[in-house]
């Protein structure tokens, strides 16, 4: 355990960020819950060690100075990815972790509980028709890791952010084009501590004039 705590901390470092015992405290026990859930929920290939530490940890933080944001919604959320390691990161800002399969939501819900992660809301829901909470719902930011296309993000969320917010869609290599209308697309490369692998994190930002797209008026009808 010394050694993954002293590795979060070398990593974290690598990307300009001190945490402090209670954040590295947290992030073992998330990887603890997901090596535990792994013997019967298949929430991910890797649930242990230095591997978990790079994919799960440091892929997450990776896009920490793109959080800027109040409000934020991790779509396809899965196992908690990137949500909670950034609710981790950033306990003054709230989340809203969306996936629509049952078992993976009742992980993330007791990652809350036993990380006392209480900047988390945990929603089982399809991100086409989930209408948020409240009827006027909608986030400073969507980000997601893994999730689908360029253009399928930003169909599918356009419901959720508010004129002028961005979606962060983190990749690895691709240069996939974004022909969904209303929103501007730049790419940022990410140096990810102890991943050898091509890292981006492709930012959306919403036009502020930008109504429902297509896809989604449909879905509503």
């Amino acid at each position: 355990m010394q050694k993954l705590s002293a590795l979060i901390r070398q990593g974290a470092a690598q990307l300009s960020l001190a945490l402090d015992d209670v954040q590295v405290s947290k992030a073992l026990g998330f990887l603890a819950l997901i090596r535990k859930w792994n013997r019967v929920v298949n929430l991910t290939s890797i649930d242990r060690g230095a591997q978990a530490v790079a994919k799960h940890l440091m892929d997450s933080f990776a896009i920490h100075r793109f959080i800027t944001g109040a409000t934020i919604c991790d779509v396809g959320s899965g196992a908690g990815l990137p949500g909670i390691p950034l609710a981790i990161l950033f306990p003054h800002k709230d989340f809203i972790l969306l996936d629509s399969n049952g078992r993976k939501t009742s992980f993330m819900t007791q990652a809350r509980v036993e990380l006392d992660l209480n900047n988390i809301t945990v929603v089982q829901h399809r991100v086409e028709a989930w209408q948020g909470e409240q009827a006027d719902s909608r986030f400073d930011q969507v980000v997601c890791r893994a999730y689908a296309s360029l253009n399928k993000i930003a169909s599918t969320t356009a419901h959720l952010i508010k004129p002028g917010g961005s979606i962060l869609a983190m990749k690895g290599a691709t240069d996939e084009p974004l022909t969904e209308p209303g929103y501007q697309l730049e790419r940022v490369p990410l140096k990810v501590p102890l991943l050898q692998a091509e890292r981006q994190v492709c930012i959306l930002k919403r036009e502020p004039a930008t109504h429902l797209s297509a896809h989604h008026l449909k879905e509503c009808g």
